[in-house]
């Protein structure tokens, strides 16, 4: 049964329910803004397999960097703070990461935008 649920819907939600966010689409993934700039992009991972999420992050970039040299199938550091974290329902992402990193990018993006 676990293999039917939609393992981003608690990030999606999580997302849209901080202040003054919009929700739109980028390719196949939805982004969530805030002001003028995107801090999650999430939806279905390389040929559809699994999932994706992108977060923009720079406190916790030692913990990514550290998540990528472990497990570099299921996560990317990229070289603009953008970090992608692969999973499936079968292996989501864990939500002591992905609330974190929502948070904090979040909050580096309104920061930059004030």
């Amino acid at each position: 049964m676990t293999k039917n649920l939609d393992p981003t819907e608690a990030i999606r939600k999580a997302a849209a329910d901080l202040p003054d966010v919009a929700k739109g689409t980028s390719c196949n993934q939805s982004s969530f803004k805030a002001g003028k700039g995107s801090f999650l992009f999430i939806g279905p991972g390389l040929k559809g397999q699994g999932f994706k999420a992108m977060f923009k992050l720079k406190d916790s970039m030692p913990q990514a960097l550290d998540l990528a040299e472990k497990e570099p199938k299921r996560f990317e550091v990229g070289k603009t703070g953008w970090v992608t974290a692969r999973f499936t329902a079968e292996e989501p992402l864990p939500e002591k990461i992905w609330s974190k990193w929502l948070q904090e990018s979040y909050a580096l993006t309104v920061g930059a935008r004030k």
